[in-house]
């Protein structure tokens, strides 16, 4: 059962810790996933290496730098002129956050990555990720501004209109 109330906010020196252990869990995924496909790809089957191969490596490894720097730096820490913590970063745990689109972004990347040791065409799965984030622009961004009432004086008779219905559905009770 969900405990009732308020949900308990974090301390900023609790934020710190957690932010440094989540970068440090994204950066062994990171360095696992590089490791196990360069060691397939780009040692053991080393002939058989195309250039596809390689540039999917390169790919992979723009991605992983550019999701890691991003989280890296939303996670920077700052402290006063005696050395005690002064904030510690934007929470890297927090829902529906940014860190939380790039941490997808970064499990996405390491999972076709590692199965793409059997076939390179598991990279195709790596289109989800502008699927995503289309998806998300249409409903957060561009869904609500083309569908929005144009004036705000169309809202008034709305709003009469629902307090004439309000007072009639008063008067039937």
């Amino acid at each position: 059962m969900a405990p009732k109330g308020k949900a308990g906010t974090k301390g900023k020196k609790q934020i710190f810790e957690e932010n440094r252990e989540t970068l440090r869990f994204y950066l062994r995924i990171i360095l696992g996933a590089s490791a196990l496909y360069a060691m397939v790809n780009l040692v053991i089957f080393y002939p058989a290496a195309s250039a596809w191969t390689w540039l999917a490596f390169v790919f992979s490894s723009v991605v992983y730098g550019t999701s890691y720097r991003s989280m890296n730096s939303m996670a920077k820490p700052s402290f006063a002129e005696d050395g005690s913590l002064a904030d510690g970063g934007i929470d890297l745990n927090m829902e529906q956050g940014m860190a939380e689109h790039l941490k997808d972004v970064i499990l996405l990347t390491a999972i076709v990555q590692v199965l793409s040791c059997f076939s390179l065409y598991v990279w195709y799965f790596w289109l989800l990720a502008p699927g995503r984030a289309l998806y998300l622009l249409w409903v957060n961004i561009l869904g609500p501004w083309f569908t929005a009432d144009s004036s705000p004086a169309s809202q008034e008779p709305n709003e009469k209109k629902q307090r004439r219905q309000e007072r009639r559905q008063m008067k039937r009770f």
